[in-house]
């Protein structure tokens, strides 16, 4: 799934810069705390399910040891997989993981369990804390250095940083793992309407660019790009039928075309066995997401002009939701084997409704277009604001430099000046010391 974010924005004014969204739009998966925590340190034993693998092309075994954590894009992410990775260390913790509930895990009572882990364990903890608050220092200190402010108090501004206790710096206690759960949840919770927030914002940009463009033609050449825009519209509403996600006809043309079997021998559990990759007995997002690209496929192609990739994420992702809605009867955002067979028993599975595709939604009213233009509008002016501020700021540096250059010319000159005077009055000149340059003729 892609998003356009060249930055992570921390609470209040904090901000980093990584390279790793160079690129406008990338793949963020996006996963609940407890997702992870589950993900990560549950080892749920799926029912075996015999597969008749010389019915399927080009299977291959998935190592599961192989197999890293999706990246949940929070400015923590590292800090969230480490703490995992260590209580997964831990027997006892591990063991009352697997028998807790989504409830427990998110409400906090799982936390207390962190009072009963082993010594090693609670070392690497704290260890883990002392670097994550370091890493937190030293990035508050590198934006104030950036904006040359001193005499800040950077103990106040951890405050900002709700997925730790930074008032105990050196333990890692149940409030710091209470508080690690619920911020990744509550940031993770409201990721996808971000993201809905971003496309939107994407697609006013870009008929915003489209109008003013316009604007710039003749008559004549205005009337040829409408042609050409409306033409390219038909051109890619022009496509085959989409299954409805997580209908019987979508899963069974994945079941054919993806999987290689014969439609006539479909069935739910072997589908639900074959698509969960890293077999941990649930259907994350990211794997339900996979299901969906043959019917992107109808609608989307990189090789052509009028269907837009970033629109096909969109989609996506509306499909990936929709499905969730449908299927995840405890809204974990995951989809276990029972969840995915009561699915399959509703009469949604068997008759459900036509889909309708991106192409069929408006994505924004003209009146959200007049807005969105004049915040442009308003950036715009302040940037420009900006930009003739530090143009005047330029010029002044120029003028000092010039003085200074012509300060320096005419110290040169007087320096010249008295040499001169010094040998037309035959005294040899002098160094800085008052030594004689050379000796004078005897």
């Amino acid at each position: 799934m892609t998003i356009g974010y060249d930055k992570i924005v921390f609470n209040k004014d904090l901000t980093i810069i990584i390279p790793l969204f160079q690129m406008r739009w990338r793949t963020i998966l996006l996963q609940y705390c407890f997702l992870l925590v589950t993900c990560l340190l549950t080892a749920l034993e799926a029912v075996p399910i015999d597969i008749d693998k010389t019915k399927v092309k080009n299977t291959q075994p998935v190592d599961s040891a192989k197999i890293e954590p999706p990246d949940t894009g929070l400015y923590y992410d590292e800090y969230l997989k480490q703490v995992i990775d260590v209580l997964e260390t831990d027997n006892h913790f591990r063991e009352k993981l697997q028998k807790a509930d989504i409830e427990e895990i998110k409400s906090g009572r799982l936390s207390k369990e962190l009072d009963l882990v082993s010594h090693h364990v609670r070392t690497r903890l704290d260890e883990l804390k002392r670097q994550e608050l370091a890493r937190l220092r030293m990035l508050i200190k590198a934006k104030l250095d950036s904006h040359q402010n001193t005499g800040i108090d950077h103990h106040a501004l951890l405050k900002q940083f709700d997925h730790l206790n930074h008032l105990n710096p050196d333990k890692f206690e149940s409030t710091d793992l209470n508080m690690l759960i619920k911020a990744a949840t509550s940031d993770l919770e409201h990721y996808d309407k971000t993201r809905h927030e971003e496309f939107k914002k994407y697609e006013m940009m870009k008929e915003h660019e489209r109008r003013e463009y316009l604007k710039t033609l003749s008559e004549e050449k205005r009337k040829e790009e409408e042609s050409k825009f409306e033409e390219m519209k038909k051109k890619h509403e022009n496509h085959p039928k989409v299954n409805h996600p997580g209908s019987k006809d979508q899963l069974k043309e994945v079941w054919e075309e993806t999987d290689g079997l014969d439609p006539n021998d479909f069935d739910p559990k072997t589908f639900f066995k074959l698509h969960d990759v890293n077999s941990d007995g649930f259907l994350d997002e990211q794997e339900l997401e996979a299901l969906f690209t043959k019917e992107l496929e109808k609608v989307y192609d990189p090789k052509n002009e009028e269907d837009d990739m970033i629109e096909m994420e969109e989609e996506r992702l509306r499909m990936r939701e929709h499905v969730m809605n449908e299927v995840d009867a405890n809204r974990d955002r995951l989809v276990t084997l029972e969840e995915f067979l009561k699915a399959t028993e509703k009469k949604e599975f068997l008759e459900p409704d036509s889909w309708e595709t991106l192409d069929q939604q408006q994505f924004f009213t003209e009146e959200e277009l007049r807005e969105y233009e004049k915040l442009i509008s308003l950036q715009e002016n302040e940037l420009k604001k900006k930009a003739d501020e530090l143009q005047k700021q330029k010029e002044e540096l120029q003028r000092q430099h010039d003085q200074l250059e012509a300060q320096k010319l005419e110290y040169h000159q007087a320096v010249q000046q008295m040499e001169q005077k010094k040998l037309q009055q035959e005294i040899p000149p002098s160094g800085p010391g008052g030594e004689l340059k050379f000796q004078p003729r005897m």
